[in-house]
Parts: C-alpha cells; structure tokens; sequence
C-alpha cells in the first residue's frame, strides 16, 4: 500500500524526472539498472519516466550498443541552478582534492570549477565565500609527475577505443628484470594513495591493477580487445580489504581491547564489517575477505590493542612480522 499523499509523489517524481534529465545531459551510458539505483527505485519505474520525458518532448532515446538512455543532440535543458549546499560540496572537492594535490592529475576540475563559478549568482558566492573559509578535507597526499600525466593520458584513450598496449613496468622488487608485456586496460582507479589501470595482463593471463608510476613505457599496437560486458572495478575487487584481492576468502575475527575498540568500531573498514560489543567495553569485529596480504599490514598498525581470534594462518604471519620487527629493537 502506497501511504504517501498523492501531492507529495507528485513532486517526488518531478524531482526525479528533471534529475534524470540532468544526468543525461552529462553521461550517455545510464543504463535503467544504474538510474534505478541512484533514485532507490525499479528498473520498470525508470523505463516508466524515460518514455514520459520522450512523449513530452526531451529527446531521450535508447543507445542498444551502449544499452544505456541518452538526450539528442541539441536537446534544450534550463541552465543548472545549484543550491549552496551542491556549490559547496564541488568547490570543496575542487579545491581541496584535487587543488591541493591529494589527487593525482585532477586539475581540470579546478579550471571546470572556475568556470561554474562564474556562472553562480552574485548572492551565492557571497555566501559561499562566509562557509568555505570553515570546511577543508584532508587526505593521503599523492601527488603527480609529468611522466604520470603522460602515462594517464595514453592508458585513458586506449580504454576509450579498447586499443592493446604493450608495456615496459617496474615491480614493487626493484631487484627483478623489467619485462615487455601486452595489457588490455579497462579502468583507471584511485586506490588509497595512488592511480592505478585495471586490466589483462597478457603475460600472466589474468586481470592486474597496476600502478601508474610504475610503467616505464606505453606502445600502443595495432590491435584492439573487447572489454568484457560484465566487468567492473566492483567486481574486480570483490572483498579486497583494499586493492590487493587475494584468490582465497577468509572470514577474520579480531579482539579489541577497551581502550582502542570505540576507535575501531567508529569507522567502516570494510563493506562486510560486523561489530559486536561487549559490556566490559572490548569489541569483536569480524570481516571476510579475499586474500590477506594487506589486512595483516592492518592488524599489525593496531599493535597490542588487537588480538587476532582466527583464521591460523593471519595469527601466524602477524606473530612472525611482529616478531621480527621486535628483534630489531633488542
């Protein structure tokens, strides 16, 4: 049973329609099942609006190759009207992640900004200019070369026309010999502290994430791939505590003592993360993921404040680093 007064989802689905609007105008490739996720409603409901915007006028058609709903070239929208609270949200990220380097290689956002902001009404910069001063983001700086840059741009246009490369990279061993390998790139992802081109690795015959300032040299070649209809940078990671997915799944059950739990639990970690608190102020957290390279790097920065309870395996590689840490200081 549908409890909302009929005004109120009048409006509600105005509001959305004029939303889809604007996500058209800027991105050729929403398919129902991602429009459909971003308004928390069915893909039968978003069918349902694009052949309303389509009677009504908008030239909202539907794209079978890319399987995805796009606006007519020439389409007539009202220019945008940003409210204080999404001016702020963007010149924010312009200016801080991107402007101050926290982000690799993301200065065009900061000449796309100045550009909407010349465009916002004099009353609203006048109250942007009262807030900004008071909201500031800080993250792991990454910063750029000009190498990088080069690097981003060639493995961008190659995702855009599924072109095979053929690479020269560095790996985390320095010790080992650079070898050329063919690399299909499907994505280029920002993980933690670094850019990254998810893609096949030809050589291994699997998919990598490879991180940019590690490739030496890009030759494009004269083929091309196809990159497969189901992948995703989602998929790809799967249950990654963060970057690394390992082949195996393991469910982690770690102890945290009183003095560090409410830290811990305040915080999301992991997408399967599950708390249980106790009265005596210590806390349970478990997770399941895939593969635990990197997690036993985790668990060793919480120091005595945690208590690996299972699996065996991540006890032992954590016993054997902390002890040899510990030797170094004896």
């Amino acid at each position: 049973m549908n409890l909302m007064p009929s005004s109120a989802k009048n409006v509600s689905d105005l509001h959305r329609l004029l939303h889809e609007l604007v996500l058209l105008r800027g991105h050729e490739q929403w398919t129902p099942k991602l429009l459909g996720k971003r308004f928390g409603v069915s893909e039968k409901t978003i069918r349902r609006d694009m052949k309303k915007l389509a009677s009504t006028g908008f030239g909202v058609t539907f794209d079978r190759s890319k399987r995805g709903y796009r606006l007519k070239s020439g389409t007539f929208l009202p220019p945008v009207q940003l409210t204080l609270e999404e001016a702020l949200s963007l010149i924010v990220l312009c200016e801080d992640v991107a402007g101050r380097d926290q982000v690799g290689l993301l200065e065009p956002a900061i000449d796309a900004m100045s550009k909407i902001e010349s465009l916002l009404p004099a009353s609203l910069k006048s109250d942007l200019d009262e807030v900004m001063d008071h909201v500031e983001i800080r993250l792991a700086r990454s910063g750029s070369t000009e190498s990088e840059r080069a690097i981003f741009e060639q493995l961008r246009d190659a995702i855009v026309t599924e072109t095979v490369l053929r690479c020269r990279y560095k790996s985390a061993k320095g010790s080992e010999p650079q070898r050329s390998f063919e690399f299909e790139p499907y994505a280029l992802w920002f993980g933690v502290r670094a850019w990254y081109a998810i893609g096949l690795h030809r050589r291994h015959n699997k998919l990598a994430a490879l991180k940019l300032r590690r490739f030496q040299r890009i030759d494009p070649l004269n083929e091309t791939f196809k990159r497969p209809a189901d992948f995703s940078v989602d998929s790809y990671l799967g249950n990654a505590w963060q970057m690394m997915p390992g082949d195996e799944q393991h469910d982690i059950e770690l102890h945290f003592d009183a003095e560090f739990s409410e830290t811990i639990v305040d915080t999301r970690w992991h997408k399967t993360q599950e708390v249980t608190r106790r009265a005596d102020g210590t806390a349970t957290v478990r997770f399941r993921v895939a593969g635990l390279d990197e997690i036993v790097w985790w668990v060793l920065s919480m120091g005595r404040h945690c208590h690996v309870v299972k699996p065996k395996e991540l006890r032992e590689r954590v016993k054997r680093e902390a002890s040899a840490a510990a030797k170094q200081y004896s």
